[in-house]
């Protein structure tokens, strides 16, 4: 499933997401939708958005937010992935803690 804003609602992103199988969890901008209604049965049906899903993107986004606060992860001074994740480990508790 990809959650993401109204900026990535295009036709070519959704086709590519449905050939792979992958569920779009994207919101229609009013101005797509207006000219899908103007076109009349040849607009199609509108996609399917579902609302507390696309709610709970808010959640990993602030999270994310609050990790980039480390400056270790924000700027990724550590080259190999494994110190990296191991700093995301112990952000991540800290933030755990913080709460």
């Amino acid at each position: 499933m990809v959650l993401a804003d109204r900026a990535y609602s295009s036709r070519a992103i959704r086709e590519h997401l449905r050939r792979r199988g992958i569920r779009a969890v994207i919101p229609v901008p009013a101005d797509q939708r207006g000219h899908r209604l103007r076109r009349g049965s040849r607009g199609g049906r509108p996609p399917a958005f579902d609302r507390e899903t696309h709610r709970q993107r808010n959640t990993v986004e602030r999270c994310i937010n609050r990790l980039k606060q480390w400056r270790g992860i924000a700027t990724r001074y550590k080259k190999t992935a494994t110190i990296y994740l191991a700093g995301l480990h112990i952000a991540g508790i800290f933030l755990r803690s913080a709460r």
